[in-house]
């Protein structure tokens, strides 16, 4: 990441979670490792989710919690699969969420409620909802492959988003959730 936002301890972040994908997950998450927290595997560090805004308000308050509600008062409640995966230019590897467009959709009403914190800081101009299964060091052509063969012999498990969790990490790079807003208002 080009942006010094991202080695900072302490911010915090809207999430889609989805921990049901960890076992399914962690062949690839627990041998990834970030340049942040290199001596800690990527499931260690936070559960497997789609990103929804990061970084978001430093001290999030009841108004900031008002707003999450009704940017996604109207979304709701529906099934997320894992179907496919991909790689970005630096080498993360992901799974692709879908409905990808309704995510879009998502990330997008969340942003528009906050747009003194645009995602990623503004270093990506579109959103693309991921779940990153390898970090850019691990991941790869090879890892893509894998998780590819990995997915058809055995879809990822699907699971229904009804919320969106509230999380902030801690000075050693480790996330917690403090808090969720549910979908639907």
């Amino acid at each position: 990441m080009k942006d010094a936002w991202a080695t900072r301890r302490g911010l915090t972040a809207i999430l889609i979670t989805v921990p049901e994908l960890a076992a399914y997950t962690d062949r690839w998450r627990s041998v990834s490792r970030t340049s942040m927290r290199p001596d800690v595997p990527l499931n260690e560090l936070i559960p497997p989710h789609v990103t929804v805004l990061v970084p978001w308000v430093p001290e999030p308050t009841d108004a900031d919690l008002d707003k999450v509600r009704a940017a996604v008062a109207d979304v709701k409640p529906f099934e997320l699969s894992f179907p496919a995966a991909g790689q970005f230019p630096n080498g993360t590897a992901w799974l692709r969420p879908e409905p990808f467009d309704e995510v879009v959709a998502l990330i997008r009403k969340v942003a528009a409620a906050f747009p003194d914190y645009p995602p990623y800081n503004g270093e990506f101009s579109e959103p693309h909802p991921h779940l990153t299964i390898s970090s850019s060091a691990q991941g790869g052509p090879a890892v893509v492959a894998d998780a590819q063969a990995a997915l058809a012999a055995e879809p990822a498990p699907v699971v229904t988003l009804t919320e969106l969790g509230l999380w902030r990490d801690d000075e050693h790079g480790v996330w917690s959730q403090f808090g969720a807003v549910a979908l639907g208002g």
